[in-house]
């Protein structure tokens, strides 16, 4: 049997962060969902496709990571996808009364959904999207903080 496990979110854009959280999964499943949140709610800095095309550049040609976009509730995604272990990270103290709160909620939902906290590498527990995206849009370098094509991408979004 193969065990899946999802792994959810926004990825505006995907951050060092993200990468280390995704590689590592890989050590709980035979094969990781990159999943984008699609949120009609909130106006995304990049598309969906292109969010979907940095997440692939970065991430390589690994055969056991998938990408995919969903709407809707994380719990029905995962129920459909057959993931069973669905991966979160928590960055610092902050993040983890959320995610207890939506773990619970998750596991609810879908009974057959374990909810795998990870804390990222040393040096990368700061990294989010927002700040990498408020430091692009003044010119700061963001180059430690996210792979080179994510670099380019932020550079003609705050270019034009």
């Amino acid at each position: 049997m193969t065990r899946i496990a999802l792994y959810p979110g926004s990825f505006d854009p995907p951050t060092r962060g993200h990468e280390d959280l995704i590689r590592r999964s890989l050590k709980l499943a035979d094969r990781v969902i990159v999943a984008v949140a699609v949120n009609a709610s909130k106006q995304p800095l990049f598309s969906l496709e292109e969010r979907l095309n940095m997440l692939r550049h970065t991430l390589g040609d690994d055969p056991r990571i998938e990408f995919a976009a969903f709407e809707g509730l994380v719990a029905a995604y995962a129920a459909r996808s057959g993931a069973s272990v669905l991966v979160r990270g928590l960055r610092a103290v902050g993040d983890f009364e959320y995610e207890f709160q939506m773990a619970l909620m998750n596991r609810q939902l879908h009974a057959g959904l374990e909810t795998v906290f990870l804390v990222p590498a040393q040096g990368l527990s700061y990294i989010s999207s927002s700040l990498v995206r408020e430091v692009a849009r003044y010119g700061g370098d963001v180059s430690e903080l996210v792979h080179p094509v994510v670099v380019e991408a932020l550079r003609r979004h705050f270019r034009s």
